[in-house]
């Protein structure tokens, strides 16, 4: 499979090439140039199929011409270790239970199949660097799934008390080849950093350089392994009914892996993208003009993202045709005070406790949903990742599972810089 830049005006590139570079050479994100379909044979037995068997089938369609089948395999069935199920909440809404992974979020499937990737194109001997900004749950995702991997080292970026202390714990206690950098800005800068560092010809001369966020087609497009599952879970609960995806929506990695999907035949037959406050790609479906614009912080950390770099994915994918991509997906947003009402209400009616990114595709489904239709959304990682916030918002204490209390243990370890490049890149040469 070929990949070529968003942007038009890099080189093609093999999938080692798009997956060591990360970010085309015209700063452009890297696109398969064809997007198979599935046989109809695939979905007609899908509901019998196992999470792992389902995900084999998708990996080949996007891999199997570049990665040997029995190795491909071998990473597909690693790095789904853990199940995704659909769990029902209310009448015909399910939550798609994504932190049964090591950090209790849905990246775990994303960084898990990237590093041994990664790790299958890397030559005897060779080194590269992992550069990811994170928000959340990117950050502790990568740096559990590179952790001891021979030959990578990864400097996971993120704003300087803007997210919360168990994801915090959760990447800056590992040491080993992992190293935590704190940054006084947004999550927008340290994707500024991180952009930045690819394109400057000094630093990657001397340090090969790669991203693990969803710019990496090795980190985005396997995300589409559960929506696929999430469709065989209701075809075989709820036979018959149409099926809509809401998916939290910060960077739009997740959505777009679920938009391939469909593109693949995968019958979904709606999609919501669902805001906080930053509510960008909410306003471009309202008004058609795109005006990305500071991040400002919410309950919803993960979410704040004030210049998605997957936008221009979704473009690419609907041709700029602003009414295809409004027939696919609609909008949603949600402020802080809402967020908090959902958490309560929906715990109180139900008993399922919510994190404050899931409460964003709940309230979504709770108001659009057909009675034809059934709706999943994307618990995208445990509610006692964001502790503080959901006790005081139900008013009880949480249970934090045994894998979180491990991480909170550990002594954390950071390297303060300030939001200026050349701080950054006085480290990185440093090394």
């Amino acid at each position: 499979m070929k990949y070529y830049s968003t942007n038009k005006k890099a080189p093609i590139a093999n999938l080692q090439e798009a997956v060591v570079k990360g970010l085309a050479s015209d700063k452009g994100l890297f696109m398969p140039e064809k997007i198979k379909k599935l046989p109809q044979s695939f979905f007609d037995t899908i509901e019998n199929l196992s999470f792992q068997e389902i995900a084999y089938t998708v990996a080949d369609a996007f891999f199997g011409e570049d990665v040997e089948a029995a190795t491909l395999k071998h990473i597909v069935y690693e790095t789904l270790s853990f199940d995704t199920p659909a769990v029902k909440v209310k009448d015909n809404i399910y939550s798609l239970e994504l932190f049964h992974g090591p950090t209790l979020a849905f990246k775990d499937v994303g960084a898990r199949f990237m590093a041994r990737l990664l790790g299958y194109f890397l030559k005897e001997g060779e080194e590269i660097n992992v550069l990811v900004a994170t928000s959340g749950d990117t950050g502790s995702a990568v740096a559990n799934g590179f952790l001891g991997v021979k030959g990578i080292r990864v400097f996971v970026l993120y704003p300087k008390g803007k997210v919360s202390p168990i994801q915090e714990c959760q990447f800056t206690t590992l040491g080993q080849n992992i190293t935590a950098l704190e940054v006084d800005g947004t999550f927008d800068d340290c994707q500024a950093l991180v952009k930045s560092a690819f394109m400057d010809p000094e630093l990657n001369a001397k340090h090969k350089l790669t991203s693990a966020n969803s710019i990496n087609v090795a980190r985005f497009l396997p995300q589409a392994f559960y929506y696929f599952y999430a469709y065989a879970q209701m075809k075989r609960m709820e036979p018959g009914r149409e099926v809509v995806m809401c998916v939290p929506s910060g960077n739009f990695g997740n959505i777009t892996a679920g938009l391939f999907g469909k593109y693949m035949g995968l019958p979904i037959k709606r999609f919501i993208a669902s805001n906080n406050s930053n509510d960008i790609f909410f306003k471009y479906l309202q008004t058609g003009e795109y005006n990305p614009k500071p991040s400002v912080a919410t309950l919803a950390n993960a979410m704040d993202v004030g210049d998605p770099s997957n936008f221009v994915r979704v473009l690419d994918l609907y041709n700029n045709d602003l009414d295809a991509l409004r027939a696919d997906v609609s909008g949603a947003r949600y402020s802080d005070e809402e967020i908090a009402n959902t958490v309560e209400q929906c715990y109180k009616e139900t008993g399922y406790l919510l994190d404050p990114h899931g409460a964003c595709g709940y309230q979504a489904l709770k108001e659009s949903l057909q009675p034809s239709e059934v709706g999943v959304f994307l618990e995208t990682a445990h509610p006692a990742k964001f502790l503080a916030t959901v006790e005081t918002i139900i008013g009880e204490k949480v249970i934090i599972p045994e894998k979180l209390q491990t991480f909170m243990k550990g002594k954390k370890q950071s390297i303060e810089l300030t939001k200026d490049f050349n701080g950054f890149k006085t480290y990185l040469m440093s090394i």
